[in-house]
């Protein structure tokens, strides 16, 4: 759930750096002109209509962040961790049998 504040113009014009690392951080902020609302500051998010509502709040909570899609170069190449024990592959799995 995101939490929504308000700002006036000019205190937004004076902390313009703090109200975006809020806005960043999923909150929205209300601005307003002479008491009346001119404008919503919300959190600029690529098409999430594709993701779970639970993913999204997550997101706006700071719990998660969502991929860019973009590996680094050499990434592929990288060693994988040792799993001498399997557990990776038996959690994968676990979950499977459990459909999750």
């Amino acid at each position: 759930m995101s939490i929504t504040k308000s700002t006036a113009v000019s205190k937004l014009k004076a902390t313009l750096s703090a109200c975006l690392a809020q806005v960043k951080a999923g909150e929205e902020i209300i601005v307003t002109e002479r008491g009346k609302p001119i404008a919503k500051l919300i959190p600029f998010s690529p098409d999430h209509s594709l993701l779970p509502s639970h993913l999204i709040e997550m997101v706006r909570a700071g719990l998660i962040r969502i991929g860019s899609l973009h590996l680094p170069d050499g990434f592929r190449d990288m060693p994988r961790p040792a799993d001498p024990q399997g557990a990776g592959i038996t959690a994968v799995l676990e979950e499977r049998a459990e459909g999750r």
